[in-house]
């Protein structure tokens, strides 16, 4: 009755209700936004493993054509470089730790979906880890984060490689071992995948050299890496699917 009744409080009334309607319209925005560029997202990064694969063929072709410049198609793919010929997997991680001393991530895909061991895991910014065990549905990675794995490292400006391993103290950083007293590098240098392992070609950055130290009775530096990948964001990854894998491990195989 005083609203309606009161020019003044009337509109105050309506005020007031418009400035809470918006607040409510604002709130609902913001969840409808949150779940839309969740979608979105997994739409880009989709997108990106496409592109991806599309850019490795392609890379694939003209390494033929430059390096092979025949005609015949039967020929040229037989000069094909089996380190390229490779895959991209999307996978969502379901599950991921970063404060354990035997850290691992779960992803949402499995033999299904061409998922194995020993398959290399990467996101847009460098290595996270090797797939350790899979199931018809999932998969169960481990990550740099964790001192079972080793991974084989090489500084881009030299090729002098040592293998990345962490010490859990910090999931932000890593050690490089086996890089001895006469190799030169400096702060800052990046850290890039060898090539020598069955889970990643060469080239996929690790991380960057943060520090180092050598007393004069050492062989060998202690150098701390920091990584390229934040472990405490991971939401997609890549997993790298060598086609070459069963030839190449079985011939290895073979001189054991």
């Amino acid at each position: 009755m005083v609203v309606n009744n009161d020019g003044y409080q009337q509109s105050v009334f309506f005020s007031s209700g418009n400035t809470v309607i918006a607040s409510l319209y604002k709130v609902n925005n913001s969840i409808f936004e949150y779940f839309y560029l969740k979608k979105a997202n997994e739409g880009l990064a989709k997108e990106n493993v496409n592109l991806q694969n599309e850019l490795a063929n392609l890379k694939l072709r003209l390494d033929t054509m430059t390096t092979h410049p025949i005609d015949n198609a039967d020929v040229q793919a037989s000069s094909i470089d089996p380190n390229l010929e490779i895959n991209y997997i999307l996978a969502k991680v379901i599950n991921n730790s970063t404060n354990k001393q035997l850290n691992y991530i779960t992803l949402n895909k499995g033999i299904r979906d061409g998922v194995r061991k020993d398959m290399g895991v990467i996101n847009e910014d460098g290595v996270v880890g090797v797939v350790s065990n899979v199931s018809e549905k999932f998969a169960v990675v481990i990550p740099v984060l964790n001192p079972r794995i080793h991974i084989n490292g090489k500084f881009t400006k030299n090729n002098y490689n040592g293998f990345v391993n962490w010490d859990g103290v910090d999931y932000r950083f890593a050690k490089l071992n086996d890089i001895a007293r006469h190799v030169i590098f400096s702060k800052g240098d990046s850290l890039v995948t060898s090539g020598y392992s069955h889970s990643f070609p060469e080239g996929i950055l690790i991380g960057t050299v943060d520090d180092f130290n050598i007393e004069e009775s050492d062989a060998f530096f202690d150098i701390r890496v920091k990584l390229a990948v934040n472990f405490r964001t991971l939401s997609y990854v890549k997993l790298i699917d060598y086609l070459n894998y069963e030839e190449r491990l079985n011939l290895e195989s073979e001189m054991e």
